[in-house]
């Protein structure tokens, strides 16, 4: 029981509801249900993506994780590196087989993806920013990935989407590294972006980041439908707001005790974003 608890812990399957509800949300802004079987293919690429890419990262993340928060599954002794190799492995092969069956459009992302998570882990999460921007695209390719499930282009709504989400997916992502600036340095002599202009700078830069996509999904609620006046939305993007705006005040005043909350309220924030994007996504059918 044991290891199959820490196998969804290396996997991290509570975000893949997030990135289901991404991809619903996509399909339906775009053009509509595509059909009980690629709908369900759409969903199995990326959870199962995902899935990989948490495995790989916490591969090569161990010793870093001994220093930062000592909560790497692997560090446990249910699960073994070589564990974390196998699932990444068989969940990268199911996602991508999933998408092939989709269309060209979605196979090429799903392996473009799969295969820069892997280089992440590995490399380019040592470089200045690009980790982060990664990251964060990954989070916004999955509305792109939805869109070409059921459509050959991107909406002015699904374009306005995607920069809210890596805006405030990259601002996360920063403050991530203020956060894991210590072990960082340690571990791997990671050069992020507080390790080079300093945790102050950085915290600024996440917040200046987060406000772009408060700004857009207020934007959305007065001159985008079907986000326009709809009140569902907008009840739950202010509310996913404040507690974006609450955990981008936390890192800016250097509230290190306070870190790990303030990254759950982020998390939950831009979960909730998601939630209020597929309500209003819904009644555009």
């Amino acid at each position: 029981m044991g290891k199959i608890k820490d196998m969804i812990k290396l996997t991290r399957i509570e975000h893949s509801l997030m990135l289901i509800i991404a991809v619903v949300a996509a399909e339906m802004i775009a053009s509509g249900f595509p059909g009980i079987e690629r709908f369900a293919l759409s969903i199995i690429t990326p959870v199962f993506i995902s899935m990989g890419a948490f495995a790989i990262n916490d591969y090569f993340d161990i010793e870093t994780d001994r220093i930062n928060r000592k909560k790497n599954p692997l560090l446990k002794g249910n699960l073994k590196p070589g564990d974390a190799l196998l699932i990444t492995a068989v969940s990268m092969m199911i996602g991508v087989a999933a998408s092939a069956f989709i269309n060209i459009y979605c196979l090429v992302i799903a392996i473009v993806f799969a295969v820069l998570s892997i280089l992440y882990s590995y490399k380019m999460k040592n470089m200045l920013l690009v980790g982060n921007a990664y990251v964060a695209a990954s989070m916004a390719i999955v509305f792109i990935f939805g869109s070409y499930v059921v459509s050959n282009s991107l909406s002015v709504q699904i374009l306005l989407i995607i920069a809210m989400i890596f805006a405030s997916g990259l601002a996360r992502e920063i403050n991530g590294t203020i956060r894991d600036m210590k072990g960082d340095m340690k571990a791997r002599a990671v050069r992020t972006l507080p390790v080079a202009i300093g945790a102050k700078a950085s915290a600024a830069i996440a917040f200046a980041l987060y406000m772009i996509a408060v700004m857009i999904t207020l934007y959305l609620f007065f001159e985008v439908p079907p986000f326009l006046y709809n009140l569902y939305y907008g009840i739950l993007i202010v509310v996913s707001d404040v507690l974006v705006f609450n955990s981008a005040i936390v890192f800016l005043l250097g509230e290190r005790n306070r870190y790990g909350m303030a990254r759950n309220t982020s998390l939950a924030g831009m979960g909730l974003a998601l939630i209020a994007i597929l309500i209003a996504a819904l009644a555009y059918i």
